[in-house]
């Protein structure tokens, strides 16, 4: 019986929702989402074992024009990204009209990898009308004329399925390269830092721009089968410090709670987690700052 094994790289602008349709391949969370931009801050890995295939998707952060060395890092990241797979899978949003940022990306696809195949993938197809579809359809293939195309709503599962049939036939025939129960490559502390700042995102909103960051300081198995969890969240300005904690600290309390839910959920055991904030100036472009948040400038 033929078994077929891929790696996919999942590229796209900010905010298309490329965690949202990783989780939705996937059929469990493991990558952190949010309706803010740039939620995702490093590659990670998602593997889906099925009987004759495994597919492994590489989330990647969104492609943007870097105003700060954090975000040269998260560039890089999602480039790199591009080497060595046996698909890119373009992510767009059909809800909106091609972006100056969707045609950098364009003409970055057709600079590197020649050889990899493209997919197109229309995301959010349920908030166009239906009748209006095929003209944003046809906006984005001038981009990628050499790109197969298909529609879904990650969101809604829409067009999950055919998506996944197509990646498992676009895959080549070779064994699978993960064991069946490994889910992606990082590890569970790595996860919790990424839904702590999660929390944080769809909790403050606005009020407090992508100049958070999340430490994990302690992360210990105790004895009763609970996981113990201590995290910093860093700021730029003092006053930020002060709106993530919140009057009497209800702010940083509904912060902890919903980050805490998340954790237990994805590691399927309670979780005591302790959160405190503190300021760093400026951090995002303090390459000390940026190594001790795993997101140091490779050379």
């Amino acid at each position: 019986m033929t078994h077929r094994s891929g790696f996919i790289t999942i590229i796209g602008r900010p905010n298309v929702g490329k965690s949202t349709l990783l989780n939705a391949l996937l059929g469990q969370k493991i990558a952190a989402v949010s309706p803010r931009p740039q939620t995702t801050r490093r590659r990670q890995l998602g593997i889906l074992t099925l009987k004759d295939a495994q597919l492994i998707f590489v989330d990647t952060p969104g492609l943007h024009s870097a105003k700060h060395k954090l975000g040269e890092f998260l560039n890089q990241e999602a480039q790199e990204a591009l080497d060595g797979v046996d698909l890119i899978l373009w992510l767009v949003e059909a809800s909106s009209a091609p972006t100056e940022e969707d045609v950098s990306i364009a003409n970055l696809l057709k600079g590197v990898a020649r050889r990899t195949p493209r997919m197109l993938v229309l995301n959010k197809i349920d908030l166009i009308k239906p009748e209006d579809l095929s003209a944003r359809e046809s906006e984005y293939a001038a981009l990628m004329e050499s790109a197969s195309l298909m529609k879904v709503s990650a969101s809604n599962r829409l067009g999950i399925g055919e998506l996944l049939e197509a990646l498992i036939q676009t895959s080549p025939e070779r064994e699978a390269d993960y064991p069946e129960e490994q889910v992606t490559d990082l590890y569970e502390r790595e996860i919790a830092g990424d839904l702590i700042r999660e929390a944080c995102l769809i909790k403050l909103r606005d009020e407090v721009p992508h100049g958070m960051a999340v430490r994990i300081d302690e992360f210990k198995e105790r004895e009763n089968g609970m996981a113990y969890i201590a995290a910093t969240i860093f700021v730029e300005r003092e006053s930020q410090k002060g709106i993530v904690i919140g009057e009497g600290g209800k702010m940083l309390k509904s912060i902890g709670s919903a980050a805490r839910k998340e954790i237990e959920e994805m590691g399927g055991r309670k979780v005591f987690l302790e959160l405190r904030v503190k300021v760093s100036k400026d951090w995002r472009n303090d390459p000390n700052m940026l190594k001790q948040f795993g997101y140091g400038k490779k050379k």
